[in-house]
Protein backbone atom coordinates (compact mmCIF):
# COMPACT_ATOMS: atom_id res chain seq x y z
CA UNK A 1 0.00 0.00 0.00
CA UNK A 2 1.33 3.39 -0.98
CA UNK A 3 1.51 6.14 1.63
CA UNK A 4 2.14 9.86 1.52
CA UNK A 5 5.41 10.36 3.41
CA UNK A 6 4.56 13.82 4.77
CA UNK A 7 1.17 12.64 6.02
CA UNK A 8 2.79 9.59 7.56
CA UNK A 9 5.25 11.76 9.49
CA UNK A 10 2.49 14.02 10.79
CA UNK A 11 0.49 11.00 11.91
CA UNK A 12 3.54 9.51 13.63
CA UNK A 13 3.87 12.72 15.67
CA UNK A 14 0.15 12.63 16.49
CA UNK A 15 0.45 9.04 17.72
CA UNK A 16 3.59 9.93 19.72
CA UNK A 17 1.58 12.57 21.61
CA UNK A 18 -0.53 9.78 23.10
CA UNK A 19 -0.02 9.50 26.83
CA UNK A 20 1.22 13.08 27.19
CA UNK A 21 -2.10 14.90 27.49
CA UNK A 22 -1.45 16.28 30.96
CA UNK A 23 2.30 16.78 31.14
CA UNK A 24 3.04 17.32 27.46
CA UNK A 25 6.14 16.26 25.55
CA UNK A 26 8.86 18.48 24.11
CA UNK A 27 9.89 18.84 20.50
CA UNK A 28 13.28 17.35 21.39
CA UNK A 29 11.71 14.32 23.06
CA UNK A 30 9.50 13.72 20.03
CA UNK A 31 12.46 14.10 17.68
CA UNK A 32 14.47 11.56 19.65
CA UNK A 33 11.55 9.13 19.98
CA UNK A 34 10.74 9.27 16.27
CA UNK A 35 14.33 9.56 15.04
CA UNK A 36 13.48 12.75 13.14
CA UNK A 37 15.00 16.21 13.13
CA UNK A 38 13.48 18.80 15.48
CA UNK A 39 12.67 20.91 12.40
CA UNK A 40 10.65 18.04 10.91
CA UNK A 41 8.81 17.60 14.22
CA UNK A 42 8.09 21.35 14.36
CA UNK A 43 6.52 21.27 10.88
CA UNK A 44 4.37 18.27 11.81
CA UNK A 45 3.30 19.93 15.06
CA UNK A 46 2.39 23.14 13.24
CA UNK A 47 0.14 21.14 10.92
CA UNK A 48 -1.52 19.36 13.85
CA UNK A 49 -1.96 22.59 15.81
CA UNK A 50 -3.52 24.32 12.80
CA UNK A 51 -6.20 21.62 12.72
CA UNK A 52 -6.70 21.54 16.50
CA UNK A 53 -5.28 18.03 16.80
CA UNK A 54 -2.35 19.18 18.97
CA UNK A 55 -1.70 22.12 21.23
CA UNK A 56 1.28 23.82 22.75
CA UNK A 57 1.10 24.00 26.52
CA UNK A 58 2.19 26.99 28.62
CA UNK A 59 5.56 25.40 29.33
CA UNK A 60 6.27 24.98 25.60
CA UNK A 61 5.62 21.25 25.48
CA UNK A 62 2.98 19.67 23.25
CA UNK A 63 -0.13 17.61 23.92
CA UNK A 64 -3.17 16.32 22.08
CA UNK A 65 -5.49 19.12 21.00
CA UNK A 66 -9.08 19.83 21.90
CA UNK A 67 -10.35 18.90 18.43
CA UNK A 68 -8.91 15.41 18.80
CA UNK A 69 -10.46 15.12 22.26
CA UNK A 70 -13.82 16.13 20.73
CA UNK A 71 -13.45 13.49 18.03
CA UNK A 72 -12.68 10.83 20.64
CA UNK A 73 -15.64 11.96 22.76
CA UNK A 74 -18.02 11.85 19.78
CA UNK A 75 -16.77 8.35 18.97
CA UNK A 76 -17.38 7.23 22.56
CA UNK A 77 -20.91 8.64 22.48
CA UNK A 78 -21.63 6.88 19.18
CA UNK A 79 -20.40 3.56 20.60
CA UNK A 80 -22.47 4.02 23.77
CA UNK A 81 -25.55 4.77 21.65
CA UNK A 82 -24.95 1.62 19.59
CA UNK A 83 -24.49 -0.44 22.76
CA UNK A 84 -27.79 0.93 24.08
CA UNK A 85 -29.58 -0.08 20.89
CA UNK A 86 -28.00 -3.51 21.00
CA UNK A 87 -29.07 -3.97 24.64
CA UNK A 88 -32.65 -3.02 23.75
CA UNK A 89 -32.63 -5.52 20.89
CA UNK A 90 -31.26 -8.30 23.12
CA UNK A 91 -33.94 -7.55 25.73
CA UNK A 92 -36.67 -7.79 23.07
CA UNK A 93 -35.26 -11.09 21.81
CA UNK A 94 -35.08 -12.53 25.33
CA UNK A 95 -38.63 -11.32 26.04
CA UNK A 96 -39.81 -13.07 22.88
CA UNK A 97 -37.96 -16.28 23.80
CA UNK A 98 -39.42 -16.15 27.31
CA UNK A 99 -42.90 -15.66 25.89
CA UNK A 100 -42.47 -18.60 23.51
CA UNK A 101 -41.14 -20.82 26.30
CA UNK A 102 -43.97 -19.91 28.68
CA UNK A 103 -46.56 -20.71 26.00
CA UNK A 104 -45.29 -24.25 25.51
Amino acid sequence: MSTVKSAEKVLQVLIALTGHSLSGVTNQELAKQLDESPAQITRALQTLIAKGLAQQLDDGSYALGNRLISIAHAHTQEIEKAQGRLSEHVQRVFAGVKQINSGS
